[in-house]
């Protein structure tokens, strides 16, 4: 049986499967406890919605301490095994296994807040002389979407179980109405879509909810109204997949790579000038590869959709952990 106490005896296993260090592990673990205690006094009852009339802790004890708990949903957010086989790891039942990542998930996402998506007056605005941004000190995010395949849709609005694994190559003439939302053209399976948006040292600032695949990545960013809570002085940079955001926010110093038109190729110049953005904007492929060591985010998704997005929040705020303990290697121009 997998423990804390065993595992933080084999500090390069417990990095593997958890996702942290054994440092990183226990600072989340002492800012978990109170976080634990606080969501558990505020919950309702699940009969009626009433509030609860005994404290939080009262009744029948976990077979498991609270230490290993957070170190369960972990493990599940790392290497993703069905819950039967996360149960065989920590000697429990497949439901037992679920009731205890869940819970675990809830706190830890109250606990995953990310400083764009606070109100402008308590947001701390960059320092122009981060090295990476040298070029470009108005940007204070770099904007990106990513996608992650899920099982097709059994049923309409997504949120039932699975009909099976998607098999890459369907057309979309083919599929039935409640599927085809969720079919991305560019990924040519069905998926759910995220907005991440990352500060120039490789910070999530923000994370959008999720959606279904077909969602352009510019009716996405429209749909957050993210660019609404920029400063005069602030600034973004995206990709060739945000072409015509400039008309909607003209005020605003957005970055984006030229894009060729039907008879209107790039010129040598223009090819040069997105190379050039590019090599700045690389940072937030950086961050989404850390998001992607997590098994969660990177397996096909095979749960409620409608949770995915609370899957997405809480993994980036472990990535925001770690980045913050060792940054992001600097990429610069050459």
């Amino acid at each position: 049986m997998i423990t804390y106490e065993k595992l933080c005896k084999l500090p390069s296993a417990f990095k593997s499967l958890s996702g942290m260090n054994l440092e990183a592990f226990d600072r989340l673990f002492e800012e978990f406890i109170p976080a634990h205690h606080l969501r558990l006094g505020q919950t309702l009852t699940k009969r009626g919605g009433q509030p609860r009339k005994r404290a939080a802790g009262c009744g029948r004890r976990y077979t498991h301490s609270l230490q290993d708990r957070l170190l369960m949903a972990l493990v599940w957010l790392r290497i993703y095994p069905t819950y039967e086989v996360l149960g065989f790891y920590f000697s429990l039942h497949k439901t037992n296994a679920r009731q205890n990542v869940e819970e675990v998930l809830e706190t830890l996402l109250l606990m995953s807040e990310f400083g764009f998506e606070r109100p402008s007056k308590e947001r701390k605005k960059l320092s122009s002389l981060q090295a990476v941004m040298d070029a470009f000190p108005e940007v204070a995010l770099v904007i990106d979407s990513k996608e992650q395949r899920i099982q097709r849709p059994s049923r309409p609005g997504g949120s039932g179980g699975p009909s099976g694994d998607d098999e890459e190559g369907d057309s979309l003439s083919s599929l039935p109405s409640h599927q085809k939302p969720y079919y991305s053209g560019k990924k040519k399976a069905h998926t759910l879509k995220t907005q991440i948006a990352v500060r120039p040292d490789g910070l999530i600032e923000a994370v959008s909810e999720s959606v279904p695949g077909s969602v352009h990545d510019l009716a996405l960013l429209r749909k957050t109204k993210l660019l609404e809570r920029w400063e005069r002085d602030e600034g973004a940079m995206m990709d060739k997949g945000y072409d015509g955001i400039t008309n909607d926010y003209p005020d605003l110093a957005l970055f984006l790579p030229f894009k060729a038109r039907r008879g209107q190729p790039l010129t040598e110049g223009e090819k040069a000038c997105n190379a050039f953005l590019s090599s700045y904007r690389i940072v937030v492929e950086h961050t989404n590869a850390q998001l992607q060591k997590f098994q969660s985010l990177a397996q096909l998704y095979r749960h409620d959709l409608n949770k995915h997005s609370r899957t997405v929040r809480i993994v980036a705020g472990v990535v925001n952990r770690q980045i913050e303990r060792q940054p992001l290697k600097t990429y610069l121009p050459t």
